[in-house]
């Protein structure tokens, strides 16, 4: 049996948490949810996942200090932001603290994110993602 590539979701929004969960789990991915940052770190000090949908402003603990605790504890995986943080220095950030691509929410529909995560994880083939 092939083990199904685990992706987490970290985002505040409950309906869109769930939308890219179903989309994710329908292209063949293991998904979890959290809601927040602090949920998302206890998630990851238990259990490793191939890449992180990471939200930036959420209740708790917000994306960027879930990302400098990530990279400090080396844990393992990819990181995607997807936020509604428009400004080129939040993405700056975020691509400094090792996320590996920046989504502006509002700009981008779902099903761009998931052909990207396919990509990120090697699950897709032919020619690459913008």
């Amino acid at each position: 049996m092939v083990k199904k590539p685990k992706i987490l979701v970290v985002d505040d929004e409950r309906a869109l948490s769930t939308a890219l969960r179903l989309k994710l789990t329908n292209s063949g991915f293991d998904v979890k949810t959290a809601f927040d940052g602090e949920e998302a770190l206890r998630i990851l000090e238990k259990e490793s996942f191939d890449l992180i949908l990471l939200d930036l402003i959420m209740p708790n603990m917000d994306g960027f200090q879930v990302l400098k605790v990530f990279v400090e504890q080396k844990m393992s995986g990819k990181v995607i932001v997807t936020s509604n943080l428009s400004q080129e220095e939040d993405e700056e950030k975020a691509k400094a603290l090792g996320a590996i691509r920046y989504f502006v929410k509002s700009d981008t529909p779902l099903l761009k994110i998931v052909e990207y995560v396919k990509e990120a994880i090697g699950t897709k083939k032919g020619k690459k993602v913008k």
